[in-house]
């Protein structure tokens, strides 16, 4: 016994440092989405977001001076004069006048031109480009730069997300699907599971026997079936264009709930099955109904798995993408953030300050549900695992 006693520090350290690690795992790639989707769009394509708090070192984009002919004359001879940075800030390590050589000359150095006359830039970022004589025409000469630039954050990738991309409809959207999809299941579930703990009638041990095995049906089996049924619905009833079953919410609606009883009915009843017997024999005999039962003294002592079901169930419609695109589809007016990321990867595959900015406005609301329930998490998960009846 004192073997096992002493070895319980031990323990309670093992435990404590791995839920760490656990923490620490899961953090670190939230943490990355946000710093990333609060970097420069240059910055973010050539360096990792753990590097977002140090200067970096990168080749810019090669900028092409006015022609010749804007330029201005100064004594005896004819200038350009500009600034790489264009106010933003950063020191110019090597500047060079050919992509073959970009990095020719260092700051401060005069390069000759080609066609005559000489480029100077400096280690500010402001170039000067001297002709001897006034020129007519020709093309502006481009500088290429090797620059060193300080962290540059910004909040135009979510002004870009919110109001260009079209993500805030789909965020409508999203709350259209997910807050009905949680709210119908959890109420004919609560209802099932008092049944299924506390009313006695025919059948009741199979009914729960095939709510159990439902847990182990994968639901890609039945999407197909549950479309042509919808279909098949709509036309019986002559209902088109999105106002029946298929490719409307109502129809996505019903799928979720599908998909989610099984689960919610057997972590409710095995919550409810575990209240204490006195507090509802005690209401019958003061002549409760059942249904007075469940509303009265069910419901509130049952709210802790409501709530584990309720965070399960939100998170897992606001990140569905199969279903949604089996029953609603891909047009704009409905479509869900998850199948608007999946067209921004499509299309702005290299555009990653737009996905990132994307990834993180969708992730905020299950974070607020899941903090804002979390404490009754647990509290729900242990009393469905360890009661039954």
């Amino acid at each position: 016994m004192s073997g096992m006693v002493g070895s319980r520090p031990a323990l309670t350290w093992v435990v404590n440092i791995s839920a760490l690690l656990l923490v620490i795992v899961w953090t670190i790639p939230t943490l990355g989405i946000l710093v990333s989707s609060l970097r420069d769009k240059d910055q973010l394509a050539v360096t990792g977001w753990w590097t977002a708090g140090s200067s970096n070192k990168r080749n810019l984009p090669a900028i092409r001076a006015p022609g010749p002919e804007t330029a201005v004359q100064d004594g005896d001879k004819w200038v350009l004069e500009g600034n790489v940075f264009d106010g933003s800030g950063g020191s110019i390590e090597a500047f060079g006048i050919s992509s073959r050589a970009p990095t020719a000359f260092e700051p401060g150095a005069s390069a000759e031109l080609r066609r005559g006359g000489t480029l100077t830039v400096n280690a500010d970022g402001s170039w000067r480009i001297e002709y001897d004589e006034a020129r007519d025409g020709g093309r502006g000469q481009r500088i290429f730069v090797t620059a060193t630039e300080p962290p540059k954050f910004t909040t135009e990738n979510y002004e870009k997300v919110l109001f260009a991309e079209g993500l805030g409809q789909s965020f409508i959207n999203t709350l259209t699907v997910t807050i009905p999809a949680t709210i119908i299941p959890i109420l004919i579930a609560a209802y099932a599971a008092y049944a299924l703990a506390w009313m006695e009638f025919p059948g009741r041990a199979l009914l729960l026997a095939v709510v159990v095995g439902l847990l182990v049906v994968p639901l890609q089996m039945s999407l197909i079936p549950l479309l042509q049924i919808y279909i098949g619905l709509d036309n019986l009833l002559g209902l088109q264009g999105g106002s029946g079953f298929a490719k409307s919410y109502v129809g996505i609606w019903l799928a979720h709930t599908a998909f989610g009883l099984p689960l919610a009915i057997y972590l409710l009843r095995n919550y409810i099955v575990g209240l204490p017997k006195e507090i509802i024999e005690s209401a019958r005999v003061d002549g409760a109904s059942d249904f007075d039962i469940f509303r009265k003294i069910i419901l509130p002592l049952s709210f802790p798995a409501l709530a584990s079901f309720a965070i399960f169930q939100f998170l897992w419609v606001w990140n569905d993408l199969l279903v949604a695109t089996v029953f609603l589809g891909n047009n704009e007016e409905q479509l869900v953030l998850t199948g608007r990321l999946r067209e921004l990867l499509g299309s702005r595959g290299g555009n990653w300050e737009i996905l990132t900015a994307s990834a993180f406005v969708t992730i905020i609301v299950p974070i607020i549900v899941f903090f804002s329930l979390q404490r009754y998490l647990v509290r729900g998960l242990l009393a469905g695992s360890v009661k039954g009846g």
